[in-house]
């Protein structure tokens, strides 16, 4: 199969941009961009959260949001973060929303930190939410959260890495992917991890959450394609990062600059982008 017949799974976090943004954005402007993404083509739209408003602000009018977005004149899918059950009990209830998504840290600092929870009873969290999916239609997708290390001083290897893949694979969970949260990962680490989980699991989805400079992104991205990676996340114009983590925010890889480098791979040329540019502009009257 070539590269370009193989499928390149985008998805575009504009939720990950806006959670840590310092300025409250106004729902009108966040239905306004997130529309404008929806015409791109992405697969995916990270596109809010269900948790706790104290806990992130921005994302408290996830509910109203959603009922602003025009789906009738898109593929692309929606996909929304939970933190717990509750907050899945309330995705769930829309039919717009495709996707789950929960993020599970295999650094028991920071799933406490993110989720006020350890990493055991997160693990029960998830089995939960996915019997909750599989009975209302949805997939969830799972995030190995400081999947490449943390800053935090708890133990982490590749080995540790590979053993939460096989518990969280064990679930019947389709689509993992390997987050780096606060862009510790080297490129190398990036595409041994890959190649380590992508043969291993033949019908799961693999995909990479990863945070990195203007330095360093086209290194990690390449390294996680070489190695067998057909899923990216990302952001336009790098921003984004994890307000719980406790760290100096690194941004996402900056999905304009992602674009073109997979389209010179063979990739990603079904998207509209004439609607890239509409929405980079859009994006520079959100993020001020």
């Amino acid at each position: 199969m070539t590269a370009t017949t193989m499928p390149l799974h985008l998805v575009e976090c504009p939720r990950d941009a806006m959670q840590g943004w310092p300025h409250l954005i106004p729902t009108g402007k966040k239905i306004d961009y997130l529309n404008a993404l929806l015409r791109v083509g992405f697969d995916t739209l990270d596109f809010g959260s269900f948790v706790s408003p104290k806990a992130i602000p921005q994302m408290a009018d996830t509910k109203d949001v959603i009922k602003g977005l025009d789906m009738q004149h898109t593929a692309t899918k929606l996909l929304a973060i939970v933190a717990n059950l509750r907050g899945a009990e309330d995705a769930v209830l829309h039919d717009a929303i495709t996707y789950l998504g929960f993020p599970f840290s295999i650094s028991e600092t920071f799933q406490q930190r993110n989720t006020n929870a350890s990493i055991a009873s997160s693990l029960e969290t998830v089995q939960a939410i996915q019997e909750l999916c599989i009975k209302n239609s949805k997939q969830l997708v799972v995030y190995l959260s400081m999947g490449f290390g943390n800053p935090y001083g708890d133990p982490y290897s590749e080995a540790i890495l590979l053993h939460w893949m096989a518990q969280i694979a064990g679930l019947d969970i389709n689509i993992i992917s390997l987050a780096d949260t606060v862009g510790l990962a080297t490129p190398e680490q990036v595409a041994s991890a890959v190649k380590a989980v992508v043969p291993a699991y033949p019908d799961v989805q693999v995909g990479v959450h990863l945070h990195a400079t203007a330095d360093n992104w086209q290194a990690k991205a390449a390294a996680a394609l070489e190695a067998g990676c057909r899923r990216f996340d990302g952001a336009l114009k790098g921003i984004g990062g994890c307000p719980m983590a406790g760290d100096e925010l690194v941004g996402n890889m900056d999905m304009l600059q992602m674009i073109p480098y997979f389209q010179q791979q063979g990739y990603a040329q079904g998207l509209d982008m004439e609607a890239l540019k509409a929405a980079a502009v859009l994006a520079g009257t959100v993020f001020i």
